[in-house]
C-alpha cells in the first residue's frame, strides 16, 4: 500500500462491502427498505458501491437532497426540522418522500409537494439515548408531533409516519421503543401507507441481535400487513470501515503530563469525541485512568485549549514523526469536519480490495480560503 502524507481518512472497501452485504441481508429478512442517511456518511465517490446493495438515501437539507439525485442517482427520503420557503420547491424536485416535522410546516407547504409521498415525524416521548445531546425525545424537543396533537383523521395526503429515537442502539432497545410507538400511534396506522423507524439501528455491530429484529418485524408485518417499513441508519453502513491516520508533530510536558501534539484536531476532525464525549480507540494504545509507563495525552493542533483527549498508554516511547491511528473514524466524523484555524484537512482515501490506495480528495489552502469567499 502506497504511503501517504498524514493526515488522512481511509475507508476500506472490503469492510464497507461486508457491512453492505449484511444490511442487504437484513433488509430481505425484515421485509423492509434500508436506506443510507447522509447525515452520517456522504462520501459520494463510494456511491457506485452502495448502489450495488441499496437503492435509496435520506436527506435533511437541500444540499443532501441534491446529493441524492445528482450523485447517488435516486430521489431522497427527505426530512428537515423546518423547510425554508426559498428552498422548498427544489427539495420537492429532489425527493420521493418528504416528512414534515410539525403540523404548521405541513399546513404551510403541503400543497406545493404534489407527486411526493408525504409524512409526519411523530414523537413517542420515549428514548433510551443516554446522551442528552443526541436524545431526540428529551422534554422540550423540537422534533416531531406528539400523539395528543394529532387529529383523529389525518389529512388525506399524509401517507406515513417517521419516528427517530435511537442512537447506535441494539434490537432490544428497538423492541422496547416499538411498544411505545404502537401504544401511542397505532390508531392512525390504518390511514397510512408507510412507517419510517429512522436511524440509530446499529445492525453491523458484532453484538447486535439480528434474529430479534427479524422476529420483531415479522410480528409487526403480521399486525400491519399494509404498512411498508423503512429504516434509515447512518452509522451502520460505515461502522468500523476505516481509520483516521495522524502523525506526532511535537511532545510537550507540563505538571507531569506529557502531550503528544498531532497533525489532526479533535474539534476539527473528530468533533463527536468532544461533543458526546467518548474516547476513541487508538491503535496500539490503551486508554487508562492512572499513571503508567509510556503515557501520553493526545492533543490536537488547534488553538482551542480543550482540543485534547485523556491518557493513553503505548507500548513504547512516542517519537516525532510516527503515526497515531484512530480507529472507526468514517461514520459521522467525515461529514462533521471543519477548517477551524486553517489546520490541514485530512485527505480522503479508499483502500481497494486489490490492496491499492486510491486518493479520493486532497484538501488545499484554496478549500479553506474559498469557504469564506
Amino acid at each position: 500500500m502506497k504511503q501517504m502524507t498524514t493526515p488522512y481518512y481511509i475507508i476500506e472497501e472490503d469492510k464497507l462491502r461486508a457491512n453492505l452485504r449484511l444490511i442487504a441481508q437484513v433488509a430481505k429478512q425484515t421485509d423492509a427498505e434500508w436506506i443510507l442517511a447522509f447525515k452520517a456518511f456522504a462520501l459520494w465517490k463510494t456511491f457506485p458501491i452502495f448502489r450495488e446493495y441499496i437503492s435509496s438515501t435520506t436527506a435533511s437539507s437541500l444540499s443532501e437532497a441534491r446529493l441524492a439525485v445528482e450523485e447517488f442517482g435516486a430521489k431522497a427520503h427527505t426530512y428537515s426540522p423546518a423547510y425554508k420557503d426559498e428552498e422548498f420547491d427544489d427539495i420537492v424536485r429532489c425527493s420521493s418522500h418528504l416528512t414534515f416535522n410539525s403540523l404548521s410546516q405541513y399546513e404551510r407547504f403541503h400543497e406545493r409537494a404534489a407527486g411526493v409521498s408525504l409524512g409526519l415525524r411523530v414523537n413517542p416521548e420515549y428514548s433510551e439515548v443516554g446522551t442528552l445531546l443526541y436524545n431526540p425525545c428529551a422534554p422540550g424537543t423540537r422534533f416531531g408531533v406528539t400523539a395528543d396533537k394529532l387529529p383523529q383523521q389525518l389529512p388525506a395526503d399524509i401517507k406515513g409516519f417517521h419516528c427517530h429515537c435511537h442512537c447506535e442502539s441494539g434490537a432490544d432497545v428497538f423492541e422496547r421503543t416499538l411498544r411505545h410507538i404502537e401504544e401511542k400511534f397505532s390508531r392512525w396506522f390504518p390511514q397510512l401507507e408507510w412507517i419510517n423507524f429512522g436511524g440509530g439501528h446499529l445492525v453491523t455491530r458484532k453484538d447486535y441481535d439480528i434474529p430479534l429484529l427479524v422476529r420483531l418485524m415479522e410480528g409487526f408485518h403480521q399486525r400491519y400487513p399494509h404498512l411498508k417499513v423503512i429504516f434509515e441508519p447512518g452509522s451502520a453502513f460505515a461502522w468500523q470501515t476505516g481509520p483516521l491516520v495522524s502523525s506526532v508533530v511535537d511532545i510537550v510536558e507540563d505538571k507531569g503530563i506529557r502531550t503528544a501534539i498531532l497533525d489532526v484536531s479533535f474539534t476539527c476532525h473528530m468533533p463527536d469525541c468532544l461533543e458526546m464525549p467518548y474516547y476513541p480507540d487508538v491503535r496500539g494504545a490503551e486508554h487508562v485512568e492512572e499513571d503508567a509507563s509510556h503515557l501520553y495525552r493526545l492533543g490536537g493542533n488547534s488553538c482551542l485549549s480543550g482540543d485534547f483527549m485523556g491518557l493513553w498508554q503505548f507500548d513504547h516511547e512516542l517519537a516525532v514523526g510516527e503515526q497515531v491511528v484512530f480507529e472507526d473514524m468514517i461514520h459521522y466524523t467525515t461529514v462533521k469536519t471543519n477548517t477551524f484555524n486553517g489546520i490541514t484537512h485530512p485527505s480522503l482515501a479508499m483502500l481497494r480490495s486489490d490492496g491499492t490506495l486510491q486518493l479520493l480528495r486532497q484538501f488545499t489552502y484554496e478549500d479553506y480560503r474559498d469557504r469564506m469567499d
